[in-house]
C-alpha cells in the first residue's frame, strides 16, 4: 500500500509561472529608476527567465547565472529585481535538489554576495531596505526549499514503513497458515490414523474368521463399528473447526489426555489384536499438562506403528524416570522385508518429533536387530516452550 502523493504542481506549470514572473519583474515599470533596465541591460534582466527552465536539472549552474547577470547590472548600476527574484527561485531548487549542505554552502554565499553588490546601485547603503529585502527573499527560498526537501523524505519513510509493514503482515500471515496447517494435521494424525489402521487391521480378521470362527469375526465389525463412529467425529470436529468463521477458534479435536489415560490406550490396543506389554514406574512424578499430553502421544504414536508395521504383532512399552526426565520406549519387531514405513519415519514421527521438541525433549527412532525402538525423552520440570 502506497501513501497518497502530497499535491504538487506539474513540473511544465511551475517553469512557466517562474518564467513569467521573472520577465514580469524585468520589464514592469519601476517608480525608482534604480530598479529600471533598458537597453542591452534588459536583454541581461532577461537572461534569468531562461534559466528557469533548467533550474531542476542544474540548480547550482543556474543559481550561479543568477548572481552573475545580478552583479553585472548592480555594476552599472541597476538594481534587477528579476535577477534576484531568478536567484531566489534557484536558491530554493539548490536546496531542494542538493541537500542541505551544499545548499546551505550556496545559499549563504548568494545572501552575502547579493548584500554586498547592491549597495552599488543605492549609493553604498549596505542597511537600505529596499537591499535587505532581496537578501531575505533569497535567505527564505532556502529556507522553503529545505522544507520541501524534508517533507518529501518524510513522506517517502513514510511510504517504505507502510510498506515494509504490510509485507510483515503477509508474512506474518504466511505464518499463522502454515502452523495451523501444521496442527491441523498432526491433529488429524492423532485422532484418525490409529482408528483407521484399527478399522484396516480388523477388516482383515473379520473376513478371514468369517467362516470358521463367527464370533471372532463379529468381534472384530463390532470393534470396526465403534472405531469408524469415532472417526466420523474426530473428522466432523476436524470440519467445523476449518469452516469457523472465529480467527481465533484453535480448539484441538480433542481434549487434551495424558498418562491417566495411558491404561484405557493399552486396553484398546489388545481388543484391536496387539499384544502390549506394559513396564511403567508407579512412582513417577506428575509431569505438566502439556508434558503429560504429548507423553501420551508417544505410546499412542509407538502402538500404533507396532500395529499397523510390526512383523509379530506384539510390542513392548516401557516408562521409567532417568536424570529429571521421563523415559519413554517402544519396541516392536520389525518385518524381514527392508524399507518398512516404520523405518523410514512417516508423517506420524515427524509430528511427533515437534510435539516433544515442544516441551524440551528429544526423539530418537530407528530400526535395529530387527526391531523398531522408539526413545523419547521428557523433562519432568518446565511446559512447553
Amino acid at each position: 500500500m502506497s501513501a497518497p502523493r502530497p499535491p504538487r504542481i506539474p513540473a511544465p506549470v511551475g517553469d512557466a509561472i517562474a518564467v513569467v514572473v521573472v520577465v514580469l519583474f524585468a520589464v514592469s515599470p519601476f517608480p525608482d529608476d534604480a530598479f529600471r533596465a533598458s537597453g542591452w541591460m534588459l536583454v541581461t534582466a532577461l537572461v534569468p527567465a531562461a534559466a528557469m527552465l533548467f533550474r531542476r536539472r542544474f540548480p547550482l549552474a543556474m543559481l550561479a547565472l543568477s548572481l552573475l547577470c545580478a552583479v553585472v547590472l548592480a555594476l552599472t548600476g541597476v538594481m534587477s529585481p528579476s535577477a534576484l527574484i531568478a536567484t531566489a527561485i534557484s536558491a530554493y531548487a539548490v536546496v531542494d535538489r542538493r541537500g542541505r549542505l551544499v545548499g546551505i554552502i550556496a545559499v549563504s554565499a548568494a545572501t552575502v554576495l547579493v548584500f554586498f553588490v547592491s549597495a552599488v546601485p543605492l549609493g553604498g547603503d549596505l542597511l537600505d531596505a529596499r537591499a535587505l529585502q532581496f537578501v531575505f527573499i533569497i535567505a527564505l527560498a532556502g529556507a522553503l526549499g529545505d522544507a520541501a526537501r524534508s517533507r518529501r523524505e518524510f513522506v517517502r519513510a513514510m511510504t517504505e514503513r507502510a510498506e515494509r509493514a504490510e509485507q510483515g503482515r503477509d508474512t506474518e500471515a504466511r505464518r499463522r497458515v502454515a502452523e495451523e496447517r501444521v496442527r491441523i494435521a498432526r491433529d488429524l494424525h492423532d485422532v484418525v490414523a490409529h482408528q483407521i489402521s484399527v478399522i484396516s487391521l480388523n477388516a482383515g480378521v473379520a473376513s478371514s474368521a468369517l467362516e470358521v470362527r463367527p464370533e471372532r469375526a463379529r468381534e472384530a465389525l463390532t470393534t470396526i463399528r465403534r472405531s469408524s463412529r469415532t472417526v466420523l467425529a474426530d473428522i466432523g470436529g476436524l470440519m467445523a473447526l476449518l469452516r469457523s468463521d472465529d480467527p481465533d477458534d484453535v480448539r484441538d479435536l480433542r481434549p487434551q489426555v495424558g498418562l491417566a489415560g495411558l491404561d484405557g490406550l493399552v486396553r484398546r490396543f489388545r481388543e484391536a489384536g496387539l499384544d502390549v506389554d506394559l513396564d511403567d514406574d508407579l512412582d513417577r512424578p506428575a509431569l505438566s499438562p502439556a508434558s503429560d499430553h504429548v507423553a501420551y502421544l508417544v505410546v499412542l504414536e509407538g502402538l500404533t506403528n507396532a500395529h499397523k508395521h510390526g512383523a509379530d504383532g506384539s510390542a513392548r512399552v516401557r516408562l521409567r524416570v532417568e536424570d529429571d526426565a521421563l523415559r519413554l520406549v517402544v519396541v516392536n519387531q520389525t518385518p524381514a522385508q527392508p524399507g518398512s514405513v516404520s523405518d523410514a519415519g512417516g508423517h506420524g514421527l515427524r509430528g511427533l518429533r515437534e510435539r516433544v521438541v515442544a516441551v524440551r525433549g528429544d526423539v530418537q527412532a530407528g530400526t535395529a536387530d530387527g526391531a523398531f525402538r522408539l526413545d523419547v525423552r521428557i523433562p519432568l520440570e518446565g511446559g512447553a516452550r
